[in-house]
């Protein structure tokens, strides 16, 4: 098994530190296993190919005509819209 360390806030460490029955290091494997699970769930929903299928060839005309600077541009927004979003998923 492989060890990570993670930084956590102050106010969260003497909380934990009042739980002492806890095992924490279970908790966030557990956590981290969760969340991974969730992140493949919604990978595998749809297809680049079937996405764009489903877009329709309005849309794909659109795509064609973007220049490379604007596509990287609008990617790395929609990159980190979709981190933000993502790392903001609760896992009960």
């Amino acid at each position: 098994m492989t060890n990570i360390t993670l930084s956590i806030p102050n106010d969260v460490h003497f909380k934990m530190k009042t739980h002492k029955e806890i095992r924490w290091s279970e908790v966030v494997r557990r956590a981290i296993t969760d969340y991974i699970g969730k992140l493949e769930e919604k990978g595998s929903e749809i297809s680049t190919k079937d996405l764009l299928e489903e877009l329709g060839d309005d849309f794909k005309k659109n795509l064609s005509e973007l220049s490379f600077e604007k596509a990287e541009k609008e990617y790395k927004k929609m990159r980190d819209a979709e981190w933000k979003r993502v790392s903001s998923i609760q896992t009960d």
